[in-house]
């Protein structure tokens, strides 16, 4: 094969130098970021966009609280004497009346006994003093017996009377320490640990714990806030700064 001649070499050359000046003078420049078209990759940045308005808000603080009972009552001995036998299960629900306890009743009864013997003689001697006494105003009547004798009369049946008013009230004592063996429940609750047991010695003088019950079907809950807060929160309220609901009540949630 025969090379070619330098006139067509650089012919060539010169056609190929054409083309790459005709590619180069085509191509644009890249330019600097943000500088093309929208949502393209040289395009602006996008930013978000809020419009403030005013509005209310419910201020709302969380303060720690403490769970207690609507009433608690404490069961305690009012007579002296051994406990016979319980009748309640510990932590069980119980009623206002349920019987709790029994204590010995033997001594109370004996003192009922008694005093109801002595209210019946105290009485018969009231009948016999009586009789005595109207026996003796109609006798006075015709001089038979003495003035004194009229006067002792009658002081003697005032002094039975008096005997008999108070039989009387020791028997209502005695009916209701009797009653009082029987320990029953001051209200509908829950009753707690049982603080004595069966053959425990309990005294009125020392108002025995028995045990504890609570209504707890309502309860209280007693919350702990600063006083500095609460002072606060009122100026503010007074001032307009805070504004009350419509019904003028704090909202309360419990969480337990």
């Amino acid at each position: 094969m025969t090379p070619p001649s330098r006139p067509a070499l650089r012919s060539v050359t010169a056609g190929l130098l054409a083309v790459s000046l005709l590619a180069a003078c085509g191509k644009k420049p890249a330019g600097p970021p943000g500088a093309g078209g929208m949502g393209g990759p040289g395009g602006p940045t996008e930013v978000g966009v809020l419009t403030i308005a005013t509005a209310s808000v419910t201020l709302a603080q969380e303060v720690p609280g403490r769970v207690s009972a609507l009433r608690v009552a404490e069961v305690r001995a009012r007579v002296d004497g051994i406990v016979l036998k319980r009748h309640f299960e510990e932590g069980a629900p119980v009623k206002e009346g349920q019987l709790l306890y029994e204590i010995d009743p033997a001594p109370y009864q004996a003192a009922l006994d008694s005093a109801s013997a002595a209210v019946a003689k105290a009485k018969a001697n009231v009948a016999g003093a009586k009789a005595k006494q109207e026996r003796f105003q109609k006798l006075q009547g015709s001089n038979a017996i003495s003035k004194q004798d009229y006067d002792d009369a009658v002081a003697s049946l005032r002094a039975f009377e008096a005997d008999a008013l108070s039989g009387d009230a020791m028997v209502r004592t005695a009916k209701i320490n009797l009653d009082y063996t029987k320990v029953t429940s001051p209200i509908t609750g829950r009753i707690g640990i049982s603080q004595v047991t069966e053959g425990a010695y309990v005294q009125q003088a020392a108002a025995t714990l028995l045990a504890t019950v609570q209504q707890l079907d309502h309860v209280y809950v007693d919350v702990t806030q600063s006083s500095g807060t609460i002072l606060r929160l009122k100026r503010d309220l007074a001032s307009g700064k805070l504004k009350a609901d419509k019904e003028g009540q704090a909202r309360v949630k419990l969480i337990l």
